[in-house]
């Protein structure tokens, strides 16, 4: 290891958590600290960094199943300026492989910065890169409301138009990945989602704070009751 580095996961809900965790662990060969149940991104990144020891960190999602290939000792520091550094994933829903869902290494000193940009890291200062290298798959389809949250969140900030600098065409074909779906595990939540996702962009271009919504798990969990609870309970 080029570090020395902390590691944290941020879990909030998802079921697989806690054998992931034991996971990133296992093959990382040191202690994860472990942050859980933290209402809003925001403040869940903002606490991550005062709970690490270390400049810079690793961090995972709780859905986020590193690969046991993984070799933290071939991991470089970050470069001067740069405050985030992002590992590949693979989506299990539709294929896509790309940094959603990705291991990150963090400075602790830009979460203590953070802007106001609703994908809450892409408002980090500094400069942010994205590795070529997979890290690991981002199991976001562990139940029908993650499947759909995942494709709701994801669609809804791409249609909106990135805030890492994306190409308008990369964003635009990513989205109709999404809305593909594909053979993943309820693949047909995340389709519902991509395409809700797509629809409140839209809505919310008008209302620009609505956005801030994506960000709120009360909210997310309640508007996909009101439309697919019973489809849940049926199915």
């Amino acid at each position: 290891m080029n570090g020395p580095f902390d590691a944290v996961m941020l879990s909030f809900d998802e079921p697989l958590a806690d054998k992931l965790h034991a996971r990133l662990q296992r093959i990382l060969g040191m202690p994860v600290k472990r942050l859980h149940g933290v209402h809003g991104m925001r403040s869940a990144y903002r606490l991550a960094a005062e709970t690490v020891e270390h400049e810079q960190f690793l961090l995972a999602d709780g859905d986020f199943v590193l690969a046991t290939e993984f070799d933290i000792r071939a991991v470089e520091p970050l470069e001067e300026g740069v405050s985030l550094r992002v590992w590949r994933a693979i989506n299990p829903i539709n294929g896509l492989v790309y940094g959603y869902g990705g291991l990150k290494l963090i400075r602790r000193s830009a979460l203590r910065e953070l802007g106001t940009a609703v994908d809450v890291l892409a408002a980090l200062p500094g400069k942010i890169t994205f590795t070529g290298e997979v890290a690991g798959t981002t199991r976001c389809n562990q139940s029908p409301y993650h499947a759909w949250k995942a494709g709701f969140r994801e669609c809804a900030m791409l249609a909106r138009g990135s805030e890492y600098g994306m190409p308008q065409q990369q964003a635009t074909d990513r989205i109709e990945a999404w809305r593909r779906g594909g053979d993943g595990e309820f693949a047909s939540f995340s389709v519902a989602g991509a395409n809700e996702g797509v629809a409140f962009a839209s809505e919310a271009a008008r209302e620009p704070r609505r956005f801030d919504q994506l960000n709120d798990p009360t909210w997310l969990r309640s508007r996909f009751d009101a439309v697919h609870g019973e489809q849940v309970v049926v199915g």
